[in-house]
């Protein structure tokens, strides 16, 4: 069985590279009937954050990633990790390491004098003697020293590291007895029956790190797949300049779910020149092992463009959900979902209409009330003030009635009216305008703007 695994470090919001990986993750367990698991790694109590776990698994609810069980945090597993350390440093896998942190610096600075690599020298490896007082022991796995570790990784295929080019005997536990980062990963992937690992490549490095702890500890090495980074436009990491990075500022902007992740779904894979994806097609088609292997660019126009097609085709009633106003009809809906971008472009459209302008924007003003524009006002809202027109085809017809009887063109009446309905050019259609808002709103805007 495939098991998958996303596990963010609650030192901040959730990421939008993250949330990537971790759809990738939770579709590839998806399709071949796994668990995808959610692990908050908080082992880093200086810079964890109570809030920023909770925004996490805020996200996951909001985009509908459901995780398989409960949710694994690290800082609960302090007895599990003391007691594979304390297994290594019995079998002789690890040992204590008393070198001084000025020691090591002094080493470090020793070593980029000389043009080597700067790295521990492996001193206490075999050491058998008096251990220095008043130092207080880092624990260090026993690295191989020799040879290479081949990471064969699903996405970037085999890649070869030199042993040692790349490793040491890395620190397993510090001086206070907290374990690190690759060690307690190692261990909970294995514990927890992670088969796949998708990731960013920013992980790569630590890879072989992980997979000589695997390896000491007798744990099978789960299949990799390091996903390339996302870009902005020129190339460079994404930055808050580039667009939101945290996923909640796009619920804020007023993103649907889905449009998101359709959005990432495509940013580094691709099914064809398809660019819509239902959630059981995205399940139905991921594969990791067609993951680009170059990174990826972040396209704004993009996800607008994505946004716009699933409010335009999401049920009315969902949309009512995700908009501020209470009452919201179908006719008011279908008006305006089809031009809104977001959920705030909807509100903000929805708005314009019920609520009657206080202003008129200036330009659009001058544009449609010119000569002749009053008597054409006045004359249509005295056949206004005498039909009985209620739906959007009755307001129509009202409409080409009027502009037929006067011999005028449309714009005629078309624009200062609507200057006068929404204060602006521009909008949903007059006819469905006036259905919505009722023949008496429609004859006080059309009176107050005569009046201005």
């Amino acid at each position: 069985m495939i098991v998958t695994r996303f596990a963010p470090s609650p030192t901040g919001y959730l990421h939008i590279g993250g949330l990537r990986t971790a759809l990738y993750s939770y579709l590839w367990a998806k399709k071949n009937g796994g668990k995808f698991l959610l692990r908050i790694e908080d082992t880093d109590k200086a810079r964890n954050s109570l809030a920023a776990a909770n925004a996490i698994v805020e996200a996951f609810k909001w985009l509908g990633l459901e995780h398989d069980g409960e949710i694994v945090y690290q800082s609960q597993r302090d007895e599990i990790y003391a007691k594979y350390i304390k297994q290594l440093l019995d079998e002789g896998r690890a040992y204590y390491c008393y070198m001084s942190k000025a020691e090591l610096e002094a080493l470090r600075e020793s070593q980029i004098a000389n043009k080597q690599r700067a790295m521990y020298d492996r001193r206490y490896r075999d050491f058998c003697g008096e251990p220095p007082k008043g130092v207080d022991p880092v624990v260090r796995i026993k690295a191989p020293i020799s040879g290479e570790v081949v990471v064969r990784d699903g996405v970037k295929g085999d890649v070869v590291f030199r042993c040692e080019d790349i490793l040491d005997d890395f620190v397993i536990a510090r001086a206070d007895g907290s374990p690190t980062y690759n060690f307690v990963v190692a261990i909970d992937d294995a514990l927890m029956g992670v088969t796949d690992v998708i990731r960013g490549d920013d992980h790569l490095s630590n890879t072989p790190k992980q997979m000589v702890v695997y390896d000491a500890l007798g744990f099978n090495t789960p299949k990799f797949y390091h996903v390339p980074m996302i870009h902005n436009a020129s190339g460079k990491k994404l930055s808050k300049r580039d667009g939101a990075t945290d996923v909640m500022q796009y619920k804020e902007m007023g993103y649907l779910p889905h449009a998101l992740l359709n959005f990432l779904v495509r940013l580094g894979w691709s099914h064809g020149d398809d660019e819509i994806f239902s959630m059981d097609q995205m399940v139905d088609l991921f594969d990791p092992k067609d993951i680009n292997r170059s990174a990826s660019i972040y396209n704004t126009q993009k996800l607008e463009w994505l946004n716009a097609h699933y409010i335009k085709t999401s049920p009315n009633e969902d949309l009512v959900a995700l908009m501020s106003l209470d009452v919201v009809d179908d006719l008011l809906l279908d008006a305006i979902k089809e031009r809104a971008k977001n959920t705030l472009e909807l509100d903000e459209m929805a708005r314009e209409i019920l609520n009657a302008p206080l202003a008129y924007d200036e330009k659009d003003y001058a544009k449609a009330f010119k000569d002749g524009v009053k008597e054409v006002l006045e004359g249509f809202l005295i056949s206004l003030e005498e039909s009985d027109a209620n739906s959007p085809q009755e307001y129509s017809d009202l409409m080409q009635g009027f502009v037929t009887q006067q011999g005028i063109g449309f714009g005629k009446l078309g624009q200062p009216l609507r200057v006068a309905l929404l204060g602006k050019l521009g909008g949903a259609g007059l006819d469905v305008i006036m259905s919505i808002i009722g023949k008496d709103e429609t004859i006080s805007r059309i009176k107050k703007a005569l009046k201005s």
